[in-house]
């Protein structure tokens, strides 16, 4: 029996388990049930100066159950699957539930907007990956990496495999599973000069482990990123504009996801609450979610209640068009579920389609941020602070790695005033975004 076959074989069982927990939670009282279970087996490899450092076999996961006593919601889990557990399971949430408020937006969500035929997205690829040529690929990347520059000084590899299958079924009859890999391969480095050391990495991340760069690829990035920034310095406070790399562009939307989910929205807690319909970013800046790329890392036909996932223009033409709703949050807004219990699925945003040496150019003078650190966002007000490296531009070219400094703004107004999108897009990520031009922010240094 080949790998394909296993994992067909063991979702198959999941989705058995999940279905029997259906049946037992309708006899058992429950006026509606949802049941969720996820198994993910694999290895992660780690080492440090060509040593093995640790070996993890993994193989874990759990079902969980929600049910209903018509607006009375109860949760129970269990990592056992055998039928006198997922009873016991069922039973402890009935009882939950019991003890619960009634609340009148609980429930499934509708029937209609359930994935009852969902397609495959080509989002499984296993393979055979035995401990020894995971250590290899590892301390390989490593040692490629030593050998580049005698400035570094010290290194960590590593390399993962992991298959995960997720099946979730609830009372309207719905019974969904599919299979999934993720494989990566990394290298951490730190260099030294003069006595200070800095510190910077590569990695490599693919559904498909053919498709992971090889460790010449990532043994170079990881060592021109850690070199670069040898001879960092602070600059002094000022105003300046500021490009966000594209590593680090995408943290941008991040806040962007928090700020019109639905749980910020109906908490009253976003800097964008009721944006919807206004205009948020410059007119020529587009977002665009596209759930069934095959193969996608955020790829999905369903969303984890089971409702069908369809392509949503996010933004257009800078305005708000949709915000990111369950079918909780969707009731307690009195609008409808958009499909994003569990995240958002493959977002890019477009730009103008300049290069990063291109946006230098146009920024003339400022800073080009790699790296954050911190977590001073204030979602609620749009307050943004957050510790920042990266390099001094002048006049268009880069003159100096910049560290130990801080960035500041309002989120509010660093999106309305994005001067342009690079075309260099990451694709080892969820949101497709290239290096971004901001027309300014505060820089608080010496």
């Amino acid at each position: 029996m080949n790998l394909k076959q296993q994992i067909t074989l063991e979702q198959n069982k999941l989705e058995l388990a999940v279905t029997q927990a259906l049946e037992i939670a309708k006899k058992a009282g429950a006026s509606d049930a949802e049941v969720a279970i996820s198994r993910q087996t694999g290895l992660s490899v780690s080492t440090r100066m060509g040593e093995v450092e640790n070996v993890e076999f993994n193989h874990d996961g759990a079902l969980g159950i929600c049910v209903y006593r018509g607006q009375r919601k109860g949760n129970a889990s269990t990592s056992d699957l055998s039928e006198a557990a997922i009873q016991s399971t069922v039973a402890a949430a009935l009882d939950i539930a019991l003890h619960t408020a009634e609340d009148e937006f609980a429930g499934l969500a509708d029937r209609e907007l359930m994935e009852f035929a969902p397609a495959d997205l080509d989002l499984c690829h296993p393979i055979e990956i035995k401990p020894e040529y995971a250590i290899e690929q590892a301390c390989l990347t490593e040692r490629l990496a030593l050998a580049q520059d005698p400035r570094i000084v010290n290194s960590e590899g590593a390399f993962t495999s992991h298959t995960s299958i997720k099946v979730y079924g609830n009372s309207h009859g719905l019974v969904n599973g599919y299979a999934s890999t993720r494989h990566s391969m990394s290298s951490v480095l730190i260099a030294e000069e003069n006595g200070a050391m800095e510190r910077d990495y590569g990695y490599s991340m693919a559904r498909d482990a053919s498709k992971l760069w090889t460790p010449e690829q990532i043994a170079t990035e990881a060592v021109n990123r850690t070199v670069d920034r040898l001879g960092a310095r602070k600059i002094d406070t000022c105003n300046v504009p500021v490009i966000f790399h594209h590593d680090v562009a995408s943290s941008l939307m991040g806040q962007l996801v928090m700020g019109i989910s639905g749980g910020s929205l109906y908490r009253k807690s976003s800097f964008l609450l009721d944006k919807l319909g206004e205009q948020i970013f410059p007119e020529w800046l587009n977002i665009q979610e596209r759930p069934h790329i095959r193969g996608g890392l955020a790829s999905s036909m369903y969303d984890a209640e089971g409702v069908r996932t369809k392509d949503l223009n996010v933004v257009e033409q800078g305005i708000l068009k949709s915000y990111l709703l369950t079918s909780y949050s969707g009731r307690k807004l009195g609008m409808q579920t958009t499909g994003h219990a569990g995240g958002i699925h493959n977002w890019n945003v477009t730009g103008k389609g300049e290069t990063l040496g291109q946006l230098c150019r146009q920024m003339g003078t400022g800073l080009l941020v790699t790296e954050l650190m911190g977590q001073g966002v204030n979602i609620v007000t749009g307050d943004y602070s957050r510790g920042a490296s990266g390099f001094w531009v002048e006049n268009g070219e880069l003159q100096y790695p910049v560290h130990e400094i801080t960035i500041a703004g309002n989120l509010t107004d660093m999106f309305k005033n994005i001067v342009a999108v690079g075309n260099d897009i990451d694709v080892r990520s969820s949101i497709l975004m290239g290096s971004t031009l901001l027309e300014s922010m505060q820089i608080a240094g010496n």
